[in-house]
């Protein structure tokens, strides 16, 4: 044994490999043959007498890989030692070993592949176009789609190395995603292999039966197609044009499509075959005249549908693509001819890299610029014609997330937990508590990124909030976010109106429209629901509106009598009335200080008239005050406060410090010292924190700043604050 091999199974792998290498010895350098030989031997040490299911020993599955690699797409020593290394991390080879030995690059080849086969592993629906950009958007380096395509060409060729279980998988993955990719790079003997082989896996008895139907009349397409190119040879042999003639018969699966979409049989399919007319020896600077040249031959001798002429030389695909293509008629037979020259045609066997392949490695295209090239391809959807089944690429502005099921969800970049559990279902999102992301609990304003896996955790006590609309991005989400919200206000507002009318009757005061239209307008409301639901939730203050309604009340009764607000207009002067100096006319106005702010004299303050007729008197800097003054403002009265220190009043204030020894003694002793009345005290602890709420009676608001100012300097004193 060597390494875990017979000595016949080490000398049939070094066979294999050897012949591999003789093939491309001649477009790689030495450099490429040792970074190749180096992830051989690993390969070699790794994998020792690993076999598939069918017996072959695993290492010359990746040397057949890299041969489909290197000498029927054309890559290079990067993909062929990625091919070798993409199952090597289930060995004990970690990812760091592998960056450490060759490279970043072939590191983010092997994560690479590891993370989308990883995603392949889900129930996903392998035709979505969401599921082809998810697939692109997750891979840092093009070469891993390419090997990832290449280990499915294997499969398809040797299905006996394939778990049963997993070959359904894989033939969806090849007619769904690899199908179109390999078309839109332009490798097309891949594509027509891949396409033959899906359908004798899926349609085997209608393969085989257009199979016979084929070769039953072989001998009948011989003598049409020999019929047919005597007079092109002839043509092109007077005009002296070096030409290759190759003629075949379409693929059963572009057949079988004719007949599908046009409900056919196959009898009554005209134009199965296409001719390939190959100039040879063609000068660069001359090849799109001579294709033409050969054009106007050819349909000189057999009429052309004009409607199938497809120029692809002045305007190749975006896969590199070049050719003319007419259709003409022979007798009751439609046969596609293409024109090409033999760089053309090789470019059209081998797809995009034989742009640079044809030219030799001397030249100065290299593999990194083609791979950034069939990126540009695959994701950007204005590079050059949109023509096949990918014109529509991965896009940035998109998220793509799996459901606990496997399946697939498109989401804007940006959107939250929240906004998936609403796309699933509006319920799903009214109850959604947070999600479990890839196995780990997140909250619902979680950022979601592509490719991750989302089970919503729901709680039947969890309702939509206005601030949900600051977390979801999706036009879905904030609908039902907003509808929710509609609908509690609504029954809010039921409740608000049965409250409003209940008021109204303990008032004594009769509904009416007009009454209804003027609250609306006095709270700047746009309709009676709003207007219900600040009731039903407590944001409008009832006080305040039972004195705009008794005042309108008091309107009614009384316009006849006087102007509305001649009482109101009254010139201030400086009449004596208690402690408070108010305006002409006003000193027999009895009045009080406003429980809001809680004036003591020194602040600054004005009065405001109730509607009983007496003054109310606020700091200049209630917030309550201020609201007032915007809606009644000729309802608001000049005082000031004498000269009497006799007056006293009340204040409430706040003390929050550490909870120390003696904190309390010595507040009492600073109130002590400046003779001053305390009405209550209470005081609470909160782990470490002294709260402390006392009331005392002052009769300057300096005396309160000088307390304030001597309770501050207490050590372990954090804050002291007035209460309104």
């Amino acid at each position: 044994m060597i390494m875990g091999y017979t000595y016949e199974e080490k000398s049939l792998i070094d066979i294999s490999y050897s012949s591999f290498i003789r093939s491309v010895e001649n477009v790689m350098d030495a450099d490429q043959i040792g970074f190749i030989d180096k992830a051989y031997r690993l390969v070699m040490n790794k994998f020792d007498g690993r076999k598939t299911l069918s017996g072959k020993l695993y290492v010359q599955t990746l040397i057949s890989m890299a041969d489909i690699a290197a000498n029927e797409v054309g890559l290079r020593s990067k993909t062929v030692v990625g091919i070798f290394l993409h199952d090597i991390i289930e060995t004990d080879v970690t990812i760091d070993y592998v960056r450490e030995e060759f490279g970043d690059r072939i590191a983010l080849i092997v994560e690479g592949y590891n993370k989308i086969s990883n995603v392949l592993n889900n129930k996903v629906s392998f035709q979505s176009e969401q599921f082809r950009r998810l697939y692109l958007s997750l891979i840092d380096d093009i070469r891993v789609v390419l090997i990832k395509i290449i280990h499915r060409v294997y499969d398809m060729r040797h299905k006996e190395d394939v778990d049963p279980k997993m070959f359904k998988s894989y033939l969806k993955e090849v007619k769904y995603l690899c199908i179109p990719i390999v078309h839109r790079l332009g490798l097309y003997e891949i594509k027509k292999e891949l396409e033959e082989k899906v359908m004798i896996y899926e349609y085997p008895v209608v393969y085989d039966e257009i199979k016979k139907k084929i070769q039953v009349s072989s001998a009948e397409q011989e003598r049409l197609m020999e019929s047919f190119l005597a007079p092109i040879r002839k043509a092109l042999e007077e005009e002296h044009i070096d030409t290759l003639i190759k003629w075949r018969t379409k693929s059963i699966p572009s057949i079988y499509e004719k007949m599908r979409v046009n409900n056919l049989p196959f009898e009554q399919i005209y134009d199965i075959f296409a001719v390939r007319i190959i100039i040879k020896n063609c000068k660069p600077s001359e090849e799109k005249t001579d294709c033409w040249r050969v054009y106007s031959l050819v349909t000189n001798i057999y009429q052309p549908n004009p409607k199938r002429l497809r120029d692809w030389i002045t305007s190749p695909k975006v896969s590199g693509y070049e050719s003319l293509h007419t259709t003409v008629r022979a007798d009751k037979n439609w046969i596609e001819v293409q024109i090409r020259t033999e760089r053309m045609d090789e470019i059209a066997e081998k797809g995009s890299a034989a742009h640079w392949q044809y030219k030799g490695k001397d030249k100065k295209q290299t593999t990194d610029e083609w791979l950034n090239q069939v990126r540009e391809i695959l994701e950007n959807p204005d590079y050059g014609r949109i023509d096949d089944e990918l014109s529509r690429t991965c896009k940035s502005d998109k998220i793509y997330v799996f459901t606990p099921n496997g399946d697939l969800k498109q989401l804007p970049v940006g959107a939250t937990v929240l906004d998936f559990a609403f796309d699933i279902h509006t319920q799903v999102g009214s109850n959604c508590a947070g999600a479990n992301v890839n196995g780990k609990m997140q909250p619902i304003r979680y950022v979601l990124h592509s490719g991750e896996r989302v089970e919503i955790i729901t709680n039947k006590k969890q309702v939509p909030k206005s601030d949900w609309l600051n977390i979801v991005t999706t036009d879905k989400a904030k609908a039902r976010i907003k509808r929710y919200l509609k609908d509690q206000e609504m029954k809010e507002a039921q409740l608000g109106s049965a409250m409003f009318y209940r008021r109204l009757k303990n008032w004594k005061i009769t509904y009416s429209d007009k009454l209804l239209s003027s609250i609306l307008k006095e709270y700047n409301l746009s309709s009676s629901i709003e207007f219900y639901h600040l009731i039903a939730t407590e944001k409008i203050d009832i006080s305040r509106l039972k004195d705009f309604i008794v005042l309108l009340e008091d309107g009614k009764e009384n316009k006849n009598e006087r102007p509305d607000n001649d009482v109101y207009k009254t010139k201030v002067d400086d009449v004596k009335s208690g402690n408070i100096f108010i305006g002409e006319n006003m000193s027999d106005l009895a009045y009080k200080f406003a429980k809001c702010c809680n004036p003591i004299p020194g602040n600054e303050v004005a009065g405001f008239i109730s509607i009983t007729g007496g003054v109310t008197i606020h700091r200049e800097d209630c917030k309550n005050f201020d609201a007032l003054r915007k809606s009644y403002p000729y309802r608001v009265i000049d005082v000031r406060w004498n000269n009497d220190t006799s007056n006293i009043s009340e204040v409430k204030f706040k003390i929050i410090a550490n909870n120390e020894l003696g904190l309390l003694s010595q507040i009492s002793g600073v109130i002590k010292e400046m003779r001053i009345n305390i009405l209550n005290v209470n005081f609470d602890t909160v782990e470490d924190k002294f709260i402390g709420i006392l009331v005392l009676q002052v009769n300057n608001v300096n005396v309160v700043d000088h307390i304030f100012r001597k309770i501050r300097a207490i050590e372990g004193v954090k804050e002291v604050n007035r209460i309104s």
